[in-house]
């Protein structure tokens, strides 16, 4: 029996917020994604140095999916020493299972920087790539992403069921306009982040005091 992909959704989440949850569902429902694994980067080679401790990073995420079924979190990267590549990651998650279908989540923005990562034209050997659409973000017709559009890029959702790696989908969400970046600089502002974030993160968020501006 062919068991349901297992949907991969990695970030810093510096903080994870309403956007990522709501994305993290709609895909998990329309993709019948067996689970949504939430993997917080520890030190990631494409980001500047990330506000929150990854332990703290870690916390909120932990929080924010607690009472979601089928969402579960995965700690490998915060606990991995040194720089975190996906394809390090993947190819663990591929060993530990063989044959099964996975799905990398990730955001338009993130998808046009794929050429920029570590062997990324490995991935497509261990997974899937579920591309989630964003207004004023368009998918490449020509150079090495557009050539992988065609060559892999499927509308089909059974094909990520029937195959356990090597297609690209593209799914528009429910769009929830919600920035880490314009969130982190709101609570600097000194503002509550209330309905942005689960009040299991807020209540992290100002007990830590992890974005609060800096003294002077």
């Amino acid at each position: 029996m062919m068991l349901n992909p297992i949907g991969l959704f990695g970030g810093t989440f510096d903080p994870i917020h309403y956007g990522h949850l709501r994305t993290a569902f709609e895909l998990w429902q329309q993709l019948a994604l067996s689970e949504v694994r939430f993997l917080p980067s520890g030190s990631p080679p494409h980001r500047a140095e990330t506000r929150a401790s990854a332990e703290l990073r870690l916390q909120m995420v932990r929080a924010a999916v607690a009472d979601q079924p089928g969402f579960v979190v995965d700690d490998r990267e915060v606990r991995r020493t040194g720089l975190s590549y996906s394809v390090d990651t993947l190819t663990e998650l591929r060993q530990e299972n063989p044959g099964r279908s996975m799905c990398l989540l990730l955001g338009m923005d993130a998808f046009l920087g794929l050429p920029n990562w570590h062997r990324w034209r490995e991935l497509f050997d261990l997974t899937h790539i579920v591309v989630v659409h964003r207004p004023g973000w368009k998918a490449p017709a020509l150079g090495p992403l557009g050539e992988v559009l065609v060559d892999r890029g499927t509308g089909s959702v059974r094909d990520l069921h029937e195959t356990p790696a090597g297609k690209i989908h593209v799914h528009v969400p429910t769009q929830l306009e919600i920035s880490s970046t314009e969130l982190r600089q709101l609570i600097v502002a000194g503002r509550d982040p209330r309905y942005l974030v689960p009040d299991p993160v807020r209540r992290i968020i100002l007990d830590s005091g992890c974005y609060a501006s800096p003294a002077r």
